[in-house]
């Protein structure tokens, strides 16, 4: 990892994952990232393949059925160059060799032979192991990260920033008022940060912004945007291809999107921005660092959602602010080799309150969606949730701790006063009842009236 982050043209916080890792770690991340690179470098190879079993299926139809599809024939025709296309701009994303450059042992090569395991997943799904179904999911990442393109850095996926980037830029905004601060000294950090936009808005508005992310996916893509595209919307992708169903027109398949829509190397933002590489957790271990964590499509990220919100409250300063945005997947919910809880945003609440944090502000139901092909018969968009948290001062704290105190060694007054008035009526009421009954001996009547004053 460190001979990466060593080449990053962007600021990287090197010396934050290096000590982290040790030979065999370096070795394996090594190998990690060479397989992200031909799996790049694989993309044609890989989408040609299911180009070429619906090719091979229409051929075999008869005469008179291919007659009928002659339009779709061509259209075909136009997917295979879209394809084309998207490889020649994935080429450009890695002329910049983010591991190692072109020539060194180890360089990945691609003619190499390649296997993608980052292009397919096992999930096991079933009710019980007698009766377990093996769905194999295909993940593919490269093509994934061209539809974040698209999301991130082109006029097309505007509407998806505004639904989730604007509230949680808003909230900082109203917070940390450019007015009432010096903003190059408000530290914000981006965990997940993706191809970065949300680091680079925040930053751009003079904020020191950090991003983070684990995927070397998103940070090769990342890397490309933020430092070698030299000016608007001067590739074109087509990062909708892959779909083959649910498509109303042919034109809604292999519709183009330009990016990026703002270059960052001709609009350099006013604050500090950098972006880190590396496991969130692993990565951030240092008390009272930052003003704020903004996390957008983030906390369901983890197998344990609880270390996530004690890491954010650990590495916030005192009166530091976190805010969210996103709903609640719990990407390993459904996979048989990992680990997973998956609480409720009722129970995320009680979480976040037992850790520390006052809730500011909450909403829920925001309607947001995330990559999604605008054209699709079959729209998918989430509720999700938007909260602003703050760690509370050492001095609130205090006060908090005070006040429990305090209440804890305080007589409880009111029950004190109406025991006594429950005995003082007890007491007024003792004659009468003495004359009620008839007792045979005096002994009986004594007993009697003791009886009634306890």
């Amino acid at each position: 990892m460190s001979d990466v982050l060593q080449s990053l043209p962007f600021p990287v916080y090197n010396e934050m994952v290096q000590p982290f890792l040790s030979e065999e770690d370096e070795e394996r991340e090594r190998r990690h990232i060479e397989k992200v690179q031909k799996a790049f470098q694989s993309y044609s190879k890989y989408a040609y393949r299911r180009l070429n079993r619906t090719e091979a299926y229409l051929n075999s139809l008869s005469a008179d059925d291919q007659q009928l599809l002659s339009n779709y024939r061509t259209h075909l025709d136009s997917v295979r160059f879209c394809i084309e296309s998207n490889q020649s701009v994935i080429k450009e994303i890695l002329r910049d060799l983010v591991l190692y450059p072109s020539g060194e042992k180890g360089s990945p090569s691609p003619t190499d032979d390649y296997e993608n395991e980052d292009m397919e997943q096992k999930v096991v799904v079933g009710d019980n192991d007698d009766d377990e179904v093996v769905e194999h999911i295909k993940i593919l990442k490269a093509q994934s990260t061209l539809k974040v393109i698209a999301r991130d850095w082109s006029a097309d996926g505007a509407l998806e920033r505004e639904q989730s980037y604007k509230p949680i830029i808003d909230a900082i905004e109203e917070y940390y008022n450019p007015s009432e601060y010096n903003l190059n000294e408000i530290k914000i950090l981006v965990p997940g940060a993706g191809l970065g936009r949300l680091t680079y808005e925040l930053a751009c508005r003079g904020y020191a912004c950090e991003g983070n992310e684990f995927s070397y996916f998103m940070l090769i893509a990342a890397n490309f945007v933020l430092n070698l595209c030299d000016y608007e919307n001067k590739y074109v992708l087509y990062p909708w291809v892959h779909q083959y169903v649910n498509n109303k027109h042919r034109a809604d398949q292999v519709a183009a999107v330009r990016f990026p829509d703002v270059c960052p190397v001709l609009n350099p933002p006013k604050g500090h921005i950098e972006m880190a590489a590396g496991d969130f957790l692993e990565v951030y271990k240092t008390s009272n660092t930052y003003n704020c964590v903004a996390t957008c499509f983030f906390i369901d990220c983890a197998n344990n959602v609880i270390d996530f919100i004690r890491t954010i409250y650990k590495i916030l300063v005192p009166g530091g602010i976190w805010v969210n945005l996103g709903p609640l997947l719990y990407h390993y919910s459904d996979l048989s080799d990992q680990n997973s809880i998956e609480p409720t945003y009722e129970d995320l609440v009680i979480i976040m309150e037992s850790i520390g944090f006052d809730i500011l502000k909450a909403r829920t139901g925001l309607r947001t969606k995330y990559a999604q092909n605008p054209k699709s018969m079959k729209q998918s968009e989430y509720e999700s949730l938007f909260w602003l948290c703050r760690k509370p001062t050492k001095f609130e704290n205090e006060q908090a701790t005070r006040r429990r105190n305090s209440a804890s060694q305080q007589e409880p007054t009111d029950l004190i006063v109406n025991q006594d008035q429950q005995q003082e009526q007890k007491s007024d009421m003792v004659p009468q009842l003495l004359e009620d009954n008839h007792f045979e001996t005096e002994e009986e009547k004594t007993k009697q009236a003791s009886d009634l004053q306890m």
